[in-house]
Protein backbone atom coordinates (compact mmCIF):
# COMPACT_ATOMS: atom_id res chain seq x y z
CA UNK A 1 0.00 0.00 0.00
CA UNK A 2 1.49 3.32 -1.08
CA UNK A 3 1.77 6.27 1.28
CA UNK A 4 -0.95 8.10 -0.69
CA UNK A 5 -3.23 5.06 -0.43
CA UNK A 6 -2.55 4.83 3.31
CA UNK A 7 -3.46 8.49 3.73
CA UNK A 8 -6.68 7.95 1.77
CA UNK A 9 -7.58 4.96 3.94
CA UNK A 10 -6.95 7.03 7.07
CA UNK A 11 -9.00 9.95 5.74
CA UNK A 12 -11.93 7.68 4.91
CA UNK A 13 -11.80 6.08 8.36
CA UNK A 14 -11.73 9.53 9.96
CA UNK A 15 -14.64 10.74 7.84
CA UNK A 16 -12.50 13.63 6.60
CA UNK A 17 -14.23 14.64 3.35
CA UNK A 18 -11.94 17.60 2.50
CA UNK A 19 -8.86 15.39 2.87
CA UNK A 20 -10.47 12.68 0.73
CA UNK A 21 -11.12 15.26 -2.01
CA UNK A 22 -7.50 16.45 -1.76
CA UNK A 23 -6.18 12.89 -2.10
CA UNK A 24 -8.35 12.17 -5.16
CA UNK A 25 -6.39 14.59 -7.31
CA UNK A 26 -3.78 13.73 -9.96
CA UNK A 27 -2.34 10.25 -9.53
CA UNK A 28 -5.37 9.27 -7.53
CA UNK A 29 -6.33 5.71 -6.70
CA UNK A 30 -9.99 5.64 -5.66
CA UNK A 31 -9.79 1.83 -5.42
CA UNK A 32 -7.15 1.88 -2.68
CA UNK A 33 -7.43 -0.99 -0.20
CA UNK A 34 -6.57 -1.13 3.48
CA UNK A 35 -4.16 -3.51 5.17
CA UNK A 36 -6.79 -6.26 5.02
CA UNK A 37 -7.46 -5.76 1.33
CA UNK A 38 -10.83 -4.02 1.83
CA UNK A 39 -11.52 -1.29 -0.76
CA UNK A 40 -11.94 2.15 0.77
CA UNK A 41 -15.30 2.45 -0.97
CA UNK A 42 -16.61 -0.48 1.07
CA UNK A 43 -15.26 1.07 4.26
CA UNK A 44 -16.92 4.42 3.48
CA UNK A 45 -20.28 2.84 2.74
CA UNK A 46 -20.19 0.60 5.81
CA UNK A 47 -19.39 3.64 7.97
CA UNK A 48 -22.34 5.53 6.46
CA UNK A 49 -19.98 8.15 5.03
CA UNK A 50 -22.22 8.67 2.02
CA UNK A 51 -20.63 11.90 0.80
CA UNK A 52 -17.21 10.25 0.86
CA UNK A 53 -18.60 7.28 -1.05
CA UNK A 54 -20.00 9.62 -3.69
CA UNK A 55 -16.62 11.37 -3.94
CA UNK A 56 -14.84 8.03 -4.45
CA UNK A 57 -17.32 6.98 -7.11
CA UNK A 58 -16.98 10.34 -8.81
CA UNK A 59 -13.25 9.75 -8.96
CA UNK A 60 -13.79 6.39 -10.66
CA UNK A 61 -14.00 3.85 -7.82
CA UNK A 62 -15.32 0.44 -8.88
CA UNK A 63 -19.07 0.30 -8.07
CA UNK A 64 -18.85 -3.51 -8.07
CA UNK A 65 -16.15 -3.69 -5.40
CA UNK A 66 -16.73 -6.49 -2.89
CA UNK A 67 -16.46 -6.52 0.87
CA UNK A 68 -14.54 -8.97 3.10
CA UNK A 69 -17.29 -11.58 2.64
CA UNK A 70 -17.30 -11.25 -1.14
CA UNK A 71 -20.62 -9.39 -1.26
CA UNK A 72 -20.91 -6.43 -3.64
CA UNK A 73 -20.65 -3.02 -2.04
CA UNK A 74 -24.26 -2.31 -3.04
CA UNK A 75 -25.27 -4.95 -0.48
CA UNK A 76 -23.06 -3.16 2.05
CA UNK A 77 -25.07 0.00 1.38
CA UNK A 78 -28.31 -1.92 1.88
CA UNK A 79 -27.10 -3.41 5.17
CA UNK A 80 -25.94 0.03 6.33
CA UNK A 81 -29.33 1.61 5.49
CA UNK A 82 -27.51 4.09 3.25
CA UNK A 83 -29.93 5.06 0.44
CA UNK A 84 -27.82 7.92 -0.94
CA UNK A 85 -24.80 5.66 -1.28
CA UNK A 86 -26.97 2.94 -2.83
CA UNK A 87 -28.34 5.38 -5.42
CA UNK A 88 -24.83 6.65 -6.19
CA UNK A 89 -23.59 3.08 -6.69
CA UNK A 90 -26.39 2.30 -9.11
CA UNK A 91 -25.73 5.51 -11.03
CA UNK A 92 -22.11 4.40 -11.29
CA UNK A 93 -23.10 1.02 -12.73
CA UNK A 94 -23.98 -1.34 -9.86
CA UNK A 95 -26.93 -3.60 -10.67
CA UNK A 96 -29.70 -3.75 -8.02
CA UNK A 97 -31.23 -6.79 -9.75
CA UNK A 98 -28.04 -8.84 -9.95
CA UNK A 99 -28.61 -12.39 -8.76
CA UNK A 100 -26.18 -13.23 -5.97
CA UNK A 101 -24.80 -16.69 -5.07
CA UNK A 102 -27.47 -17.15 -2.37
CA UNK A 103 -30.24 -16.46 -4.89
CA UNK A 104 -31.08 -12.99 -3.56
CA UNK A 105 -30.56 -9.63 -5.23
CA UNK A 106 -29.55 -6.30 -3.69
CA UNK A 107 -33.14 -5.10 -4.21
CA UNK A 108 -34.56 -8.16 -2.47
CA UNK A 109 -32.18 -7.61 0.43
CA UNK A 110 -33.35 -4.01 0.60
CA UNK A 111 -36.95 -5.20 0.85
CA UNK A 112 -35.98 -7.52 3.70
CA UNK A 113 -34.12 -4.68 5.40
CA UNK A 114 -37.40 -2.82 5.95
CA UNK A 115 -36.00 0.58 4.92
CA UNK A 116 -38.41 2.25 2.49
CA UNK A 117 -35.79 4.86 1.57
CA UNK A 118 -33.31 2.19 0.50
CA UNK A 119 -35.94 0.29 -1.46
CA UNK A 120 -36.99 3.47 -3.25
CA UNK A 121 -33.37 4.27 -4.09
CA UNK A 122 -32.96 0.91 -5.82
CA UNK A 123 -36.37 0.81 -7.45
CA UNK A 124 -36.13 4.13 -9.26
CA UNK A 125 -32.41 4.71 -9.49
CA UNK A 126 -31.30 7.09 -12.23
CA UNK A 127 -30.72 5.59 -15.71
CA UNK A 128 -32.63 2.39 -14.87
CA UNK A 129 -35.83 1.30 -16.54
CA UNK A 130 -38.98 1.69 -14.47
CA UNK A 131 -39.26 -1.27 -12.08
CA UNK A 132 -42.46 -2.62 -13.64
CA UNK A 133 -40.65 -2.81 -16.99
CA UNK A 134 -37.23 -4.14 -16.02
CA UNK A 135 -38.37 -6.78 -13.52
CA UNK A 136 -40.03 -9.96 -14.75
CA UNK A 137 -43.30 -11.00 -13.17
CA UNK A 138 -41.76 -13.77 -10.97
CA UNK A 139 -39.26 -11.26 -9.59
CA UNK A 140 -42.00 -8.74 -8.82
CA UNK A 141 -44.11 -11.39 -7.11
CA UNK A 142 -41.17 -12.52 -5.02
CA UNK A 143 -40.49 -8.98 -3.85
CA UNK A 144 -44.13 -8.47 -2.94
CA UNK A 145 -44.36 -11.79 -1.12
CA UNK A 146 -41.19 -11.04 0.84
CA UNK A 147 -42.42 -7.63 1.95
CA UNK A 148 -45.82 -9.02 2.87
CA UNK A 149 -44.26 -11.86 4.90
CA UNK A 150 -42.04 -9.53 6.91
CA UNK A 151 -44.93 -7.14 7.49
CA UNK A 152 -47.39 -9.79 8.65
CA UNK A 153 -44.83 -11.66 10.77
CA UNK A 154 -43.22 -8.58 12.30
CA UNK A 155 -39.57 -7.59 12.20
CA UNK A 156 -38.60 -8.97 15.61
CA UNK A 157 -40.48 -12.24 15.16
CA UNK A 158 -38.91 -12.85 11.75
CA UNK A 159 -35.44 -12.08 13.10
CA UNK A 160 -36.00 -14.61 15.90
CA UNK A 161 -37.10 -17.20 13.38
CA UNK A 162 -34.04 -16.63 11.22
CA UNK A 163 -31.44 -16.37 13.97
CA UNK A 164 -32.88 -18.56 16.72
CA UNK A 165 -31.91 -15.84 19.18
CA UNK A 166 -33.75 -15.78 22.51
CA UNK A 167 -32.21 -12.68 24.06
CA UNK A 168 -34.18 -9.44 24.20
CA UNK A 169 -34.11 -7.46 20.97
CA UNK A 170 -32.58 -4.00 20.93
CA UNK A 171 -34.96 -1.48 19.40
CA UNK A 172 -34.39 2.19 18.70
CA UNK A 173 -36.18 4.78 16.60
CA UNK A 174 -34.18 6.11 13.64
CA UNK A 175 -34.76 8.45 10.72
CA UNK A 176 -35.49 6.96 7.32
CA UNK A 177 -35.52 9.85 4.83
CA UNK A 178 -37.78 12.41 6.55
CA UNK A 179 -39.75 9.79 8.48
CA UNK A 180 -39.09 7.58 11.49
CA UNK A 181 -39.02 3.83 11.94
CA UNK A 182 -37.97 1.29 14.56
CA UNK A 183 -34.63 -0.43 13.96
CA UNK A 184 -34.52 -3.88 15.52
CA UNK A 185 -31.26 -5.71 16.26
CA UNK A 186 -31.24 -9.35 17.27
CA UNK A 187 -28.80 -12.20 16.80
CA UNK A 188 -26.26 -9.95 15.12
CA UNK A 189 -28.73 -8.77 12.44
CA UNK A 190 -30.51 -5.44 12.12
CA UNK A 191 -33.65 -4.60 10.16
CA UNK A 192 -36.08 -1.71 10.14
CA UNK A 193 -39.76 -2.23 10.82
CA UNK A 194 -40.91 -0.32 7.76
CA UNK A 195 -42.18 -3.29 5.80
CA UNK A 196 -45.69 -1.85 5.62
CA UNK A 197 -44.33 1.16 3.74
CA UNK A 198 -42.12 -1.09 1.62
CA UNK A 199 -45.15 -3.20 0.68
CA UNK A 200 -47.18 -0.08 -0.17
CA UNK A 201 -44.32 1.23 -2.30
CA UNK A 202 -43.95 -2.04 -4.21
CA UNK A 203 -47.70 -2.38 -4.79
CA UNK A 204 -47.81 1.09 -6.26
CA UNK A 205 -44.73 0.50 -8.42
CA UNK A 206 -46.05 -2.80 -9.79
CA UNK A 207 -49.63 -1.66 -10.35
CA UNK A 208 -51.24 -3.97 -7.77
CA UNK A 209 -52.52 -1.49 -5.12
CA UNK A 210 -53.93 -2.76 -1.85
CA UNK A 211 -57.55 -2.09 -0.84
CA UNK A 212 -58.03 1.37 0.63
CA UNK A 213 -59.03 -0.07 3.98
CA UNK A 214 -55.77 -2.02 4.09
CA UNK A 215 -53.77 1.18 3.66
CA UNK A 216 -55.60 2.68 6.64
CA UNK A 217 -54.87 -0.43 8.69
CA UNK A 218 -51.16 -0.20 7.85
CA UNK A 219 -51.09 3.42 8.98
CA UNK A 220 -52.71 2.95 12.36
CA UNK A 221 -50.65 -0.14 13.14
CA UNK A 222 -47.94 2.41 13.99
CA UNK A 223 -50.08 5.34 15.25
CA UNK A 224 -47.60 8.12 14.60
CA UNK A 225 -47.76 10.60 11.68
CA UNK A 226 -43.97 10.50 11.49
CA UNK A 227 -43.76 6.73 11.01
CA UNK A 228 -42.85 5.45 7.54
CA UNK A 229 -45.89 3.16 7.33
CA UNK A 230 -48.27 5.98 8.24
CA UNK A 231 -46.63 8.35 5.74
CA UNK A 232 -46.70 5.77 2.93
CA UNK A 233 -50.40 5.09 3.50
CA UNK A 234 -51.17 8.80 3.63
CA UNK A 235 -49.44 9.30 0.27
CA UNK A 236 -50.98 6.16 -1.20
CA UNK A 237 -54.50 7.24 -0.34
CA UNK A 238 -53.79 10.74 -1.65
CA UNK A 239 -53.00 9.25 -5.04
CA UNK A 240 -56.32 7.36 -5.21
CA UNK A 241 -58.96 10.07 -4.89
CA UNK A 242 -60.83 8.71 -7.89
CA UNK A 243 -61.37 5.42 -6.05
CA UNK A 244 -63.17 7.02 -3.08
CA UNK A 245 -60.17 7.62 -0.84
CA UNK A 246 -61.45 10.95 0.48
CA UNK A 247 -64.86 9.53 1.29
CA UNK A 248 -63.29 6.64 3.17
CA UNK A 249 -60.86 8.82 5.10
CA UNK A 250 -63.38 11.47 6.12
CA UNK A 251 -65.72 8.74 7.40
CA UNK A 252 -63.00 7.77 9.86
CA UNK A 253 -63.81 10.84 11.97
CA UNK A 254 -66.75 8.85 13.37
CA UNK A 255 -64.58 5.88 14.36
CA UNK A 256 -64.34 5.07 18.08
CA UNK A 257 -60.58 4.57 17.57
CA UNK A 258 -58.66 7.80 18.24
CA UNK A 259 -55.85 6.53 16.02
CA UNK A 260 -58.19 6.29 13.04
CA UNK A 261 -59.56 9.77 13.71
CA UNK A 262 -56.06 11.18 13.99
CA UNK A 263 -55.09 9.63 10.68
CA UNK A 264 -58.12 11.24 9.04
CA UNK A 265 -57.21 14.68 10.41
CA UNK A 266 -53.58 14.28 9.35
CA UNK A 267 -54.61 13.18 5.87
CA UNK A 268 -56.89 16.19 5.49
CA UNK A 269 -54.07 18.50 6.53
CA UNK A 270 -51.78 16.92 3.95
CA UNK A 271 -54.32 17.71 1.22
CA UNK A 272 -53.56 21.41 1.65
CA UNK A 273 -50.19 20.81 0.02
CA UNK A 274 -52.16 20.43 -3.20
CA UNK A 275 -52.96 24.02 -4.11
CA UNK A 276 -54.44 23.11 -7.48
CA UNK A 277 -58.19 23.13 -6.94
CA UNK A 278 -58.72 21.04 -10.04
CA UNK A 279 -56.50 18.29 -8.60
CA UNK A 280 -58.24 18.45 -5.23
CA UNK A 281 -61.51 20.38 -5.41
CA UNK A 282 -62.62 19.73 -1.81
CA UNK A 283 -60.75 22.44 0.11
CA UNK A 284 -63.86 24.33 1.17
CA UNK A 285 -65.74 21.17 2.10
CA UNK A 286 -62.77 19.97 4.15
CA UNK A 287 -62.55 23.31 5.93
CA UNK A 288 -66.21 23.15 6.98
CA UNK A 289 -65.89 19.53 7.99
CA UNK A 290 -62.86 20.27 10.18
CA UNK A 291 -64.55 23.25 11.86
CA UNK A 292 -67.54 21.11 12.80
CA UNK A 293 -65.22 18.32 13.91
CA UNK A 294 -63.28 20.72 16.17
CA UNK A 295 -66.49 21.46 18.05
CA UNK A 296 -67.14 17.79 18.75
CA UNK A 297 -63.71 16.12 19.22
CA UNK A 298 -62.93 15.06 22.79
CA UNK A 299 -59.52 13.38 22.46
CA UNK A 300 -56.74 15.95 23.01
CA UNK A 301 -54.28 14.41 20.55
CA UNK A 302 -56.88 14.19 17.81
CA UNK A 303 -58.23 17.66 18.58
CA UNK A 304 -54.73 19.12 18.23
CA UNK A 305 -54.43 17.42 14.84
CA UNK A 306 -57.83 18.77 13.77
CA UNK A 307 -56.88 22.31 14.77
CA UNK A 308 -53.61 22.02 12.89
CA UNK A 309 -55.41 20.75 9.77
CA UNK A 310 -57.88 23.63 10.04
CA UNK A 311 -55.10 26.24 10.22
CA UNK A 312 -53.36 24.78 7.15
CA UNK A 313 -56.08 26.10 4.84
CA UNK A 314 -55.15 29.05 2.68
CA UNK A 315 -58.44 30.78 3.53
CA UNK A 316 -59.32 30.85 7.20
CA UNK A 317 -62.65 29.46 8.26
CA UNK A 318 -65.02 32.25 9.43
CA UNK A 319 -65.17 30.64 12.88
CA UNK A 320 -61.44 29.93 13.21
CA UNK A 321 -60.81 32.66 15.80
CA UNK A 322 -63.84 31.58 17.85
CA UNK A 323 -62.58 27.99 17.80
CA UNK A 324 -59.15 29.14 18.95
CA UNK A 325 -60.62 31.22 21.78
CA UNK A 326 -62.70 28.27 22.90
CA UNK A 327 -59.61 26.15 23.41
CA UNK A 328 -57.20 28.81 24.72
CA UNK A 329 -57.48 27.41 28.25
CA UNK A 330 -57.70 23.72 27.30
CA UNK A 331 -56.07 21.55 29.98
CA UNK A 332 -53.81 19.76 27.48
CA UNK A 333 -50.81 21.77 26.22
CA UNK A 334 -50.87 19.89 22.91
CA UNK A 335 -54.17 21.60 22.15
CA UNK A 336 -53.06 25.00 23.45
CA UNK A 337 -49.99 24.87 21.18
CA UNK A 338 -52.31 25.04 18.16
CA UNK A 339 -54.40 27.93 19.44
CA UNK A 340 -52.04 30.79 18.42
CA UNK A 341 -52.28 29.78 14.77
CA UNK A 342 -56.07 29.80 15.07
CA UNK A 343 -55.91 33.38 16.30
CA UNK A 344 -53.40 34.60 13.70
CA UNK A 345 -55.62 36.05 11.00
CA UNK A 346 -52.95 37.01 8.48
CA UNK A 347 -55.22 39.11 6.27
CA UNK A 348 -56.20 41.55 9.05
CA UNK A 349 -54.98 42.83 12.43
CA UNK A 350 -55.48 40.84 15.61
CA UNK A 351 -58.76 41.47 17.34
CA UNK A 352 -58.71 42.68 20.93
CA UNK A 353 -59.98 39.31 22.19
CA UNK A 354 -57.35 37.42 20.22
CA UNK A 355 -54.57 39.70 21.47
CA UNK A 356 -55.72 39.28 25.08
CA UNK A 357 -55.80 35.50 24.70
CA UNK A 358 -52.36 35.45 23.11
CA UNK A 359 -51.01 37.65 25.88
CA UNK A 360 -52.28 35.14 28.44
CA UNK A 361 -50.69 32.29 26.46
CA UNK A 362 -47.28 34.01 26.62
CA UNK A 363 -47.45 33.21 30.35
CA UNK A 364 -48.36 29.56 29.81
CA UNK A 365 -46.28 26.96 31.69
CA UNK A 366 -45.55 25.15 28.40
CA UNK A 367 -42.54 26.45 26.43
CA UNK A 368 -44.06 25.79 23.02
CA UNK A 369 -47.33 27.49 23.88
CA UNK A 370 -45.47 30.61 25.06
CA UNK A 371 -43.22 30.62 22.01
CA UNK A 372 -46.05 30.18 19.50
CA UNK A 373 -48.09 32.92 21.13
CA UNK A 374 -45.13 35.30 21.23
CA UNK A 375 -44.37 34.69 17.55
CA UNK A 376 -47.94 35.51 16.52
CA UNK A 377 -47.94 38.71 18.58
CA UNK A 378 -44.62 39.79 17.09
CA UNK A 379 -45.66 38.96 13.53
CA UNK A 380 -48.92 40.82 14.04
CA UNK A 381 -47.05 43.99 14.99
CA UNK A 382 -48.97 44.12 18.27
CA UNK A 383 -48.50 47.32 20.24
CA UNK A 384 -47.09 45.48 23.26
CA UNK A 385 -43.84 44.02 21.92
CA UNK A 386 -41.83 43.93 25.13
CA UNK A 387 -43.74 40.99 26.57
CA UNK A 388 -43.39 38.62 23.61
CA UNK A 389 -39.78 39.71 23.03
CA UNK A 390 -38.97 38.78 26.61
CA UNK A 391 -40.55 35.35 26.08
CA UNK A 392 -38.24 34.71 23.13
CA UNK A 393 -35.15 35.91 24.99
CA UNK A 394 -35.94 33.76 28.01
CA UNK A 395 -36.30 30.66 25.84
CA UNK A 396 -32.93 31.35 24.23
CA UNK A 397 -31.39 31.66 27.70
CA UNK A 398 -32.72 28.27 28.78
CA UNK A 399 -30.19 25.56 27.78
CA UNK A 400 -32.76 22.86 28.56
CA UNK A 401 -35.63 24.17 26.46
CA UNK A 402 -36.36 22.18 23.29
CA UNK A 403 -37.40 25.52 21.76
CA UNK A 404 -34.00 27.14 22.29
CA UNK A 405 -32.81 26.79 18.69
CA UNK A 406 -36.07 28.02 17.18
CA UNK A 407 -36.25 30.92 19.61
CA UNK A 408 -32.64 31.85 18.83
CA UNK A 409 -33.45 32.05 15.12
CA UNK A 410 -36.45 34.26 15.81
CA UNK A 411 -34.38 36.53 18.06
CA UNK A 412 -31.57 36.83 15.52
CA UNK A 413 -34.01 37.81 12.75
CA UNK A 414 -36.12 40.09 14.93
CA UNK A 415 -36.15 43.84 15.34
CA UNK A 416 -35.36 43.46 19.05
CA UNK A 417 -32.41 45.85 19.44
CA UNK A 418 -32.40 45.97 23.23
CA UNK A 419 -29.18 45.54 25.17
CA UNK A 420 -30.65 42.38 26.67
CA UNK A 421 -31.16 40.87 23.20
CA UNK A 422 -27.54 41.58 22.29
CA UNK A 423 -26.37 40.02 25.54
CA UNK A 424 -28.42 36.88 24.87
CA UNK A 425 -26.94 36.57 21.38
CA UNK A 426 -23.44 36.90 22.85
CA UNK A 427 -24.12 34.03 25.27
CA UNK A 428 -24.76 31.73 22.31
CA UNK A 429 -21.09 32.08 21.36
CA UNK A 430 -20.16 30.16 24.52
CA UNK A 431 -22.28 27.12 23.71
CA UNK A 432 -20.82 23.91 22.32
CA UNK A 433 -23.28 23.90 19.42
CA UNK A 434 -21.89 25.25 16.13
CA UNK A 435 -25.33 26.17 14.76
CA UNK A 436 -26.26 28.11 17.90
CA UNK A 437 -22.95 29.96 17.67
CA UNK A 438 -23.66 30.77 14.02
CA UNK A 439 -27.12 32.08 14.90
CA UNK A 440 -25.59 34.26 17.60
CA UNK A 441 -22.97 35.66 15.22
CA UNK A 442 -25.61 36.25 12.55
CA UNK A 443 -27.81 38.13 15.00
CA UNK A 444 -24.88 40.36 15.96
CA UNK A 445 -24.09 41.02 12.29
CA UNK A 446 -27.67 42.10 11.63
CA UNK A 447 -27.36 44.55 14.51
CA UNK A 448 -24.04 45.91 13.17
CA UNK A 449 -22.37 44.94 16.44
CA UNK A 450 -18.60 45.69 16.38
CA UNK A 451 -17.87 42.24 17.84
CA UNK A 452 -19.23 40.48 14.76
CA UNK A 453 -15.84 39.38 13.26
CA UNK A 454 -14.78 37.86 16.58
CA UNK A 455 -18.17 36.16 16.84
CA UNK A 456 -17.64 34.41 13.48
CA UNK A 457 -14.18 33.32 14.64
CA UNK A 458 -15.88 31.67 17.61
CA UNK A 459 -18.15 29.81 15.21
CA UNK A 460 -15.19 28.47 13.23
CA UNK A 461 -13.62 27.12 16.41
CA UNK A 462 -16.21 24.34 16.18
CA UNK A 463 -15.85 23.70 12.46
CA UNK A 464 -16.11 25.38 9.08
CA UNK A 465 -19.12 27.49 8.14
CA UNK A 466 -20.63 25.79 5.12
CA UNK A 467 -22.05 27.84 2.26
CA UNK A 468 -24.47 28.67 0.82
CA UNK A 469 -25.96 29.89 4.09
CA UNK A 470 -27.36 33.38 4.48
CA UNK A 471 -26.10 33.42 8.05
CA UNK A 472 -22.56 32.74 6.88
CA UNK A 473 -22.75 35.47 4.23
CA UNK A 474 -23.82 38.04 6.82
CA UNK A 475 -20.20 38.62 7.85
CA UNK A 476 -19.31 39.92 4.38
CA UNK A 477 -22.39 42.14 4.43
CA UNK A 478 -21.36 43.47 7.86
CA UNK A 479 -17.87 44.28 6.54
CA UNK A 480 -19.38 46.13 3.60
CA UNK A 481 -21.44 48.31 5.93
CA UNK A 482 -18.94 48.82 8.72
CA UNK A 483 -15.39 48.68 7.39
CA UNK A 484 -13.77 51.34 5.25
CA UNK A 485 -12.82 50.14 1.74
CA UNK A 486 -9.11 49.56 1.01
CA UNK A 487 -7.06 52.68 0.25
CA UNK A 488 -7.87 53.88 -3.23
CA UNK A 489 -11.08 51.88 -3.42
CA UNK A 490 -14.29 53.15 -4.88
CA UNK A 491 -16.26 52.77 -1.68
Amino acid sequence: MTDRDARLVAAVRAGDLPEVHALLGPGRNPDAVDEDGLPVLCAAVAAHEEEIAEALLGAGADPDAVDADGAPVLCTAVAAFAPKAAAALVRAGADPDRVLPDGTTPLLRAVESGSPATVTALLWAQDLQAPELRLARPARERLLATARHWYETGAEAELRRRTGATAPARTLTVEDEWCEVEQVTLGGLSVRAGHGAVLTTLESAFGVPAPLTELVARAVRHPDPGHVDWAASRAGLGARLGEGARELVTSLRHQPSADHRRFAADWLASRQLSLDSTAYPHHEDDRDLLAAWADAETDAVVLAEVLWALTEHAEAHPRLEAIGLRYADHPDPRVRRKVPDCLALHDRPLTARAADALGALTRDPDDEVRFNAACVLLAGDHEDRDGPRAVVRDLVRDPHSPLRGGAAEVLAESDDRTADATEVLLTLLDTGDRILRLIGAYGLARRDDPRTPQAYERVEELGPIYRPDHRANALADWRGRNEAPPHGGNG
